[in-house]
This record gives C-alpha cells, structure tokens and sequence, in this order.
C-alpha cells in the first residue's frame, strides 16, 4: 500500500506527551498501527511516555536529536534510528537548530 506523505497536511500537536513546543504530524492509521511522519521544531520534545502495547522505531530524515530510552540517552543524526521495546519508556528531543524531521513506526503489538 503507497502512503503519501506529501499530499497529507500537518496536524500541529502542542505539548504533544507533554513534551515542549509543537510537534508537526502527518499520521497514517492502519487499525491500531501508526506511521508518522513529523517534524519538530528548535528546542520541542515529545514528552516521556510508556508503550504498553506497542514498540516504535524513530528514524531520523533531518536535523539532531537526543533520544532517552530506559534512561539511556543516545545522539541522533540523518540516517540512524533509534528503538522503544514494548514497555518501555522513551522520549525524543530537537537538540539542532534547525526542524527535526524523523518517520515513526508503531505496530500495535496488544492482545485484541
């Protein structure tokens, strides 16, 4: 199935999991699955929050970021990705200057 991003307007999300600043989304739902397509403003975060039935993968398109999983904090760059198991919990930070623009991928992975 294509999905086109490029046709899909932004959906400003403010404190988006009580993160800082505002998360610009573009999401595609397939039942309880999500691809995400999002940029974040200088300085904006998503906040701390838990996956309790699902895990998500971040990979990076444009700009730096830090990423906090389980308490481990990782640098991110164009071209790198970065994980959340299942019950874990994580939190992604624009620590460049300029928008940081990354894809996400949440299979929901809960007992129906």
């Amino acid at each position: 199935m294509k999905i086109d991003f490029q046709a899909m307007a932004e959906q400003p999300m403010a404190n988006f999991k009580g993160g800082e600043g505002v998360m610009e989304a573009k999401i595609h739902c397939a039942g309880k699955d999500k691809i995400m397509c999002n940029r974040l403003e200088p300085g904006a975060s998503i906040g701390m929050h838990r996956h309790e039935d699902s895990s998500e993968a971040i990979f990076i398109t444009s700009g730096r970021a830090e990423a906090i999983c389980d308490g481990v904090r990782e640098t991110l760059a164009p071209g790198q990705c970065t994980f959340c198991p299942k019950g874990s919990e994580h939190t992604l930070i624009n620590t460049g200057d300029a928008d940081l623009c990354f894809y996400a991928f949440v299979p929901y992975l809960g007992e129906d």
